[in-house]
């Protein structure tokens, strides 16, 4: 079977006979691998030219060796045209023929440069404020998709062509997907952390209306992914182990069935991957209707068991397993990582097969790639019927 093949038997009512495997937010381990993964220089990622942009994604490709591959969106056939990449002594520079303007391009940060903290003291105090502080966001997701997504315009801009190449590239293979943030974790982004809890224990109302304006952005974003040719959407939710499960029902919960519900509307499947502990949360995680469920490893001081996952999901929708990218993948022994890869397997057998290995979180920076094709070989090998 091949690895699409497999991950579509993994969201079928019947299982999967032969189990997928992943590693999730493949774009870190980029990130941080790229010296291993492809021969190609590093600012190919910020190529205007396709055929640079296929040529290193086919090099990571075949070095992950993984099911699946993020299906990505390019700029506009006249952006590209107008653009280009030229090394110097004094380095990386992007160059727009038409209005002269040079950009100097510096590598991706391995392990990431980590997000500049956002000031409390700047929260918004009414409904107006919120309003604009969200049109004003400089967040991707709200700078890429205010105003509404038009379909027809995207693909007629060519803003899905380097899609559509890799899908007729890799996609009767591997299973293409994309990610969107939930509204509830945007706020994040608005608010930064300490804002975003202050406002949830002090004006919820305001929260909610933030919601709904994230909802339009992540739907906007959902609407995008199948333009693009997308078969699941990967929806990431953070921080909301540390809210109140009453908060979370009444903030988080009502969007989130929204979003799933339009990802279904457009025939693609939801994932929803739930960072943190979801202690005192599975009632209305498990009311949420997604297609499949992501969690992390056990880590922070708290359990997240594959085995007792399995028993609540109990065959109700697709599990992703959660190994350990640290404990295990990058500091276990090759018969640990077996292990571990065995049982999680196991785990995902009692929820009727409809089960992809996957791990909890990206691999790090210090887990060669070698390893995280052990893992991916192990996967398949134990995965095998």
């Amino acid at each position: 079977m091949t690895g699409r093949e497999r991950i579509e038997a993994a969201f079928s009512p019947d299982g999967a006979e032969d189990i997928p495997a992943v590693i999730c937010y493949e774009g870190i381990c980029i990130r941080d691998h790229w010296d291993q993964l492809t021969s190609l220089p590093w600012w190919h990622q910020f190529s205007s030219d396709l055929e640079e942009q296929l040529a290193w994604r086919r090099e990571v490709i075949a070095g992950l060796r993984h099911d699946w591959f993020r299906l990505p969106d390019c700029s506009a056939r006249a952006e590209r045209a107008e653009t280009f990449i030229e090394e110097r002594g004094e380095g990386v520079f992007r160059i727009n023929r038409r209005t002269g303007n040079e950009e100097k391009l510096t590598p991706p940060v391995v392990g990431g440069q980590g997000r500049r903290p956002i000031a409390s003291a700047r929260l918004p105090e009414t409904v107006e404020q919120v309003d604009a502080s969200i049109n004003s966001s400089r967040h991707w997701d709200v700078r890429q998709f205010a105003g509404g997504f038009d379909p027809d315009r995207f693909v007629a801009e060519g803003r899905g062509d380097l899609a559509k190449r890799m899908l007729k590239e890799f996609g009767r293979g591997l299973y293409p997907y994309t990610y969107v943030s939930s509204p509830l974790w945007m706020c994040y982004y608005l608010w930064g952390f300490e804002g975003m809890m202050i406002l949830i224990a002090e004006k919820p109302d305001l929260v909610r209306r933030a919601c709904r304006h994230h909802l339009a952005i992540a739907t906007d974003a959902v609407r995008q992914a199948s333009a693009l040719g997308a078969e699941a959407v990967w929806i990431e939710e953070a921080f909301m182990d540390m809210i109140s499960p009453a908060a979370y029902e009444s903030l988080g919960v009502p969007v989130m069935r929204k979003l799933i519900e339009q990802i279904r509307s457009l025939g693609m499947k939801s994932i929803y991957y739930y960072s943190g502990n979801p202690a005192g949360k599975w009632e209305q995680i498990l009311s949420l209707g997604m297609d499949a469920l992501a969690l992390e490893e056990s880590k922070k001081d708290f359990t997240i068991d594959i085995e007792e996952v399995a028993e609540r999901v109990s065959g109700r929708y697709t599990l992703l397993g959660n190994l350990d990218a640290i404990g295990v993948l990058q500091d276990g022994s090759d018969e640990q990582l077996r292990a571990e890869v065995a049982r999680q397997i196991a785990a995902g057998r009692k929820n009727g097969s409809r089960f992809i290995m996957s791990l909890g979180s990206p691999p790090t920076p210090a887990t060669p790639v070698e390893r995280v094709r052990l893992y991916l070989e192990l996967a398949r090998e134990l995965g095998d019927r």
